[in-house]
């Protein structure tokens, strides 16, 4: 029995085998190369985009605050304004004065003017007071038939005085009854919002919108076009419907050109700002970045494929090589080139053993300057205590402490950063422990918090007390007499009233005034001091002093007291007889009558009011008074 012989392959065949290995090696990092092209360049394209809709929203979110606090500044100087209308009628030139003053007081604010039921100029902030009338404006005719007491954003119209393009805040003004006294208008022109909205690089057809909640376009930048209705877009159909805030893609109703569109409307006025990007402008890097990696690409190829042939009997290894190093790189500079923060390895004693790259652009500091450097010689003085504490808590492989602190980057400046510490365990060495951080740049956010900070402080203070004489305001009078009524059985109030203010007033000038009611205000205001007791600006030229756990004979002592301190100030009067400035003070202490802070405020009003026809620069006590002379809540005119 023959049994068949195998045929080995040929030489040639042999030596086709590497060749075929080569090519197809070659076709396989052809592939590979570009996939991560690709990949890189969809991610890229990704990352790029969510960083503009990220941008474009936070300027998105900042101008809409910037609209409303614009608008709420010129709301509440109205809101006194109509308060104060309501129930005077100011001298004209007076007042007049005291518009421009407001006016010039807000950059935002050009002019503001006050029109009578028929629509005619009644005051002006301007030189001279128009004499058009302005009936027939949309805000004169909304406010005349609506009692609604708000503010209006009204859409940009053209003045007649000086033809400039304005978006006009207006007001309705009631009379004590509640009918129509008339109309209070702020015009906020065009050119505030144009100038700040400029300083933003959005390049030359990126564009900036503030429409009002309607759909009217207050203005759009640059190109200052006003009034265009946008109730039809997408945007005020759909988008403010789902959200108050957020992005899309669109086609400019503008210019028509593809744009990334950030808007948000805020919730205390009809405004919305919008913001747009074009598309071209949003990948211009990315496509400059992409071209790069193209080319670094093609070249890596070229490479590849001559290495390849040249070393083709080394194939299998070298292939495995390559494929180990460029996984290894591919990692190395994909974290490398993407972290933000730096990271960090210690030993126990504190001493830098590694810095990753990223502390050249954090801090400014080459890694190889750090190596070896005590890591507490980078940290403020004042800092190094609390660094060493965080890093003495790390008592096992599972603690993690974080800790913010202050440094120097290389060019001597302050910066603030936050450091999270963990304890690592070497895979070569399982005795050695080492300290990993991970540092972030959080100088941004600290000098935000601060100032944040600051800004709460700041509106508790101005919430709380009187701007002109630093004592406590009537919001702030009422919730304390609520709550000391509410705590105290034995409780006294104090009304005291600067007599012929007004002639002091009259004679010396509002500053002189200003000056006095000072001046008084600090004699009162320690009579309380280290005390339970509040003492407030009433209103006006009236102050008063809450007194718990004091009774009507000892408030009586107090009152006193502080009577003979203001004559002691010697403040010159000639409105008054007595030829200096004194006070009247009216005392009343809660009793069995008594049902609640309201009447026993009118219960001092009325001894104050019977102070002041004694002849004032006197005490009276609510006690001493016939019951008949009773009523709660009774004013009275200096």
């Amino acid at each position: 029995m023959t049994v068949p012989t195998t045929t080995t392959s040929s030489s040639p065949s042999r030596l086709s085998a590497p060749g075929v290995i080569v090519t197809l090696f070659v076709l396989a990092m052809s592939a590979c190369v570009l996939g991560l092209v690709v990949w890189k360049a969809l991610d890229a394209r990704k990352t790029m985009l969510a960083q503009s809709e990220t941008d474009s929203r936070n300027l998105a979110h900042s101008l809409v605050e910037h609209a409303s606090r614009s608008i709420q500044a010129i709301d509440v100087a109205m809101s006194g304004m109509a308060d104060l209308l309501k129930y005077q009628n100011p001298q004209p030139d007076r007042f007049n004065a005291f518009l421009a003053n407001t006016a010039n007081a807000l950059p935002q604010l050009r002019e503001i003017g006050v029109f009578d039921t028929l629509g005619n100029w009644r005051y002006s902030s301007l030189p001279e007071t128009p004499s058009h009338n302005n009936s027939d404006r949309d805000y004169f005719i909304y406010h005349r038939d609506h009692t609604d007491s708000t503010i209006r954003v009204n859409a940009p119209i053209t003045s007649r005085l000086t033809g400039r393009t304005s978006i006009i805040l207006s007001k309705r003004i009631d009379g004590p009854d509640g009918s129509f006294k008339g109309v209070l208008t702020g015009a906020i022109d065009n050119q505030y919002f144009s100038d700040f909205y400029k300083t933003f690089q959005i390049g030359e057809s990126g564009g900036i919108s503030l429409i009002r909640s309607d759909g009217t376009l207050l203005l759009h930048w640059p190109s200052m076009e006003v009034g265009k209705d946008l109730s039809g877009t997408q945007l005020i159909q759909t988008r403010l419907k789902q959200s108050l805030a957020g992005s899309y893609k669109i086609d400019s109703p503008f210019d028509g050109i593809t744009k990334y569109f950030s808007y948000e409307q805020t919730t205390q006025y009809p405004l919305i700002v919008t913001v747009a990007i074009p598309e071209d402008q949003v990948l211009a890097t990315w496509r400059s970045n992409l071209l790069s990696d193209v080319i670094v690409a093609s070249v890596l190829l070229c490479t590849v494929i001559l290495l390849a042939a040249l070393l083709s009997t080394q194939f299998r290894f070298r292939l495995n090589m390559e494929n180990a190093l460029r996984e290894r790189e591919s990692r190395y500079r994909l974290l490398a080139d993407n972290i933000a923060d730096v990271i960090i390895l210690l030993d126990r004693l504190g001493n830098i053993v590694f810095v990753s790259h990223s502390v050249e652009f954090v801090l400014g500091h080459s890694p190889n300057e750090l190596l070896g450097r005590s890591c507490f010689e980078l940290v403020h003085p004042d800092d190094v205590e609390a660094v060493k504490a965080a890093s003495a808590q790390l008592t096992d492989l599972t603690a993690n402490r974080t800790v913010i602190f202050r440094t120097y980057r290389d060019d001597k400046s302050l910066a603030w950063v936050e450091v999270n510490f963990k304890l690592a365990m070497r895979a070569t060495d399982r005795e050695k422990v080492e300290i990993v951080g991970v540092l972030r740049d959080v100088t941004l956010r600290k000098s935000m918090q601060d100032e944040l900070t600051a800004l709460n402080s700041k509106l508790a203070e101005l919430a709380t007390t009187d701007g002109l004489t630093g004592l406590a305001n009537r919001r702030t009078l009422d919730g304390f007499l609520r709550s000391a009524y509410e705590q105290h059985e034995q409780i006294s109030v104090l009304l005291i009233d600067v007599d012929n203010f007004k002639g002091y007033n009259d004679s010396n000038g509002h500053q002189a005034g200003d000056e006095c009611l000072k001046r008084v205000a600090s004699v009162i205001a320690d009579a309380t001091i280290n005390t339970p007791a509040l003492s407030a600006r009433y209103g006006g030229e009236e102050f008063a002093i809450v007194l718990p756990d004091v009774s009507e004979a000892d408030a009586i002592t107090i009152a006193e007291a502080l009577r003979l301190r203001v004559r002691a100030l010697e403040i010159p009067n000639m409105a008054s007889t007595r030829g200096h400035l004194s006070i009247s003070v009216g005392v009343a202490s809660r009793n069995s009558l008594t049902s609640n802070e309201a009447v026993l405020v009118g219960e001092a009003d009325l001894a104050l009011y019977e102070a002041k026809r004694r002849g004032r620069d006197c005490v009276v006590a609510n006690s001493a008074l016939q019951r008949e002379y009773f009523s709660a809540g009774f004013s009275h005119d200096s």
